[in-house]
């Protein structure tokens, strides 16, 4: 089942959209507020009304839904415009140790058993075509493709094996980072916040059984495409590094607390290290690329002792998006502009 979120007018309607179902080839959608008014309530009833939702999936497949309309992405969400819980782990080793090497940290022997997460902002999410504003170019503007599953109600204290029942919906991230600020916010011991802005996530949200064979041991098994500027950046595969499962981060995160039907847990960015085990190469030099600047600037230092790469200007344009092994789009895509933010 795939299900979208229609931006509304929040003045008149609110600030949670209108639950859309999706065609499997994201062509077509249908409205579903008479089975639940948004993606949050669903969530929150999801034993009841998911039935509901399968059938009516089935009917805009099988061309049968009444009040079915063509899809503009354009016109969606985040599938959630806002969420109770947004943590982001980070499952992918390679990536923190290359970030980590950047500021001359060492990778501590404890991060391949206890999973990395951090508590983002989940009172405002951008649309997936928004453009992400930024105050200054010199905050070090960069992207993170990443991956991230949202639940239902989670107990505390659940195991992998139990929070994996409780993985209801997969969708893609743009998790922005502000690396210049990320140094001086971390020496200070309590974590990040100025540096990490608003994320966006993928126009689309789709039930793991979408992923056909693609969603086993607790990840997705496909590449994650990433575009700068029309330029193919990375294509790097989300399965075989990621060292924590999509279940283990829940279960880390429900670890000492209960979370609430909706929250979002984000796998951290997607990264390969290279066939020798060393740092990936570049797309340009027969390599799968990156799914965030920072790792190909690292890169940059450690095989020509030079960074080339600059981190996001105003005007650059990301694109993140994942397809099947028959080139059908997943998720969507997520596209966005870099601007200067003006205040009000």
């Amino acid at each position: 089942m795939k299900l979208a979120t229609l931006k509304l007018d929040t003045k008149e309607h609110g600030r949670d959209g209108e639950l859309l179902v999706v065609s499997r080839d994201l062509s077509r959608a249908v409205r579903a507020t008479d089975i639940a008014a948004t993606l949050q309530q669903a969530l929150e009833a999801w034993g009841t009304v998911s039935p509901q939702l399968e059938a009516r999936y089935a009917a805009l497949n099988d061309g049968r839904a009444k009040g079915a309309f063509a899809l503009d992405q354009d016109a969606l969400h985040s599938p959630l415009p806002r969420s109770y819980n947004w943590a982001d782990g980070s499952a992918y080793l390679n990536h923190v140790k290359l970030v980590r090497q950047a500021r001359g940290a060492e990778l501590p022997e404890s991060f391949w058993s206890d999973p990395l997460m951090y508590q983002g902002g989940g009172d405002r999410f951008l649309a997936p075509t928004e453009d992400i504003e930024a105050i200054s170019e010199e905050h070090g503007i960069d992207f993170e493709g990443e991956i991230a599953v949202i639940t239902d109600d989670v107990p505390m204290g659940v195991s992998p094996e139990q929070a994996a029942g409780h993985i209801k919906l997969v969708m893609l991230v743009n998790d922005v980072s502000l690396r210049g600020l990320i140094p001086g916010e971390l020496a200070k011991g309590f974590g990040f916040f100025q540096s990490k802005p608003a994320s966006s996530f993928s126009p689309i949200c789709v039930t793991p059984d979408e992923l056909g064979d693609a969603w086993r041991d607790g990840k997705v098994h496909l590449p994650l495409t990433v575009h700068l500027n029309g330029e193919t950046f990375g294509v790097p595969e989300a399965g075989p590094d990621m060292i924590f499962s999509f279940p283990e981060l829940v279960a880390h995160a429900a670890r000492t607390r209960y979370l609430g039907a909706g929250a979002i847990i984000g796998s951290g960015t997607v990264s390969n290290p290279g066939p020798d085990g060393g740092p990936g190469k570049p797309i340009t030099e027969g390599g799968v690329g990156y799914s965030c600047l920072a790792e190909v600037r690292m890169v940059e230092k450690i095989l020509y002792d030079e960074i080339r790469t600059p981190f996001l200007r105003f005007g650059d344009r990301v694109r993140i998006e994942m397809f099947d092994r028959q080139g059908q789009s997943l998720f969507g895509a997520i596209d966005q502009r870099v601007v200067a933010h003006h205040p009000q």
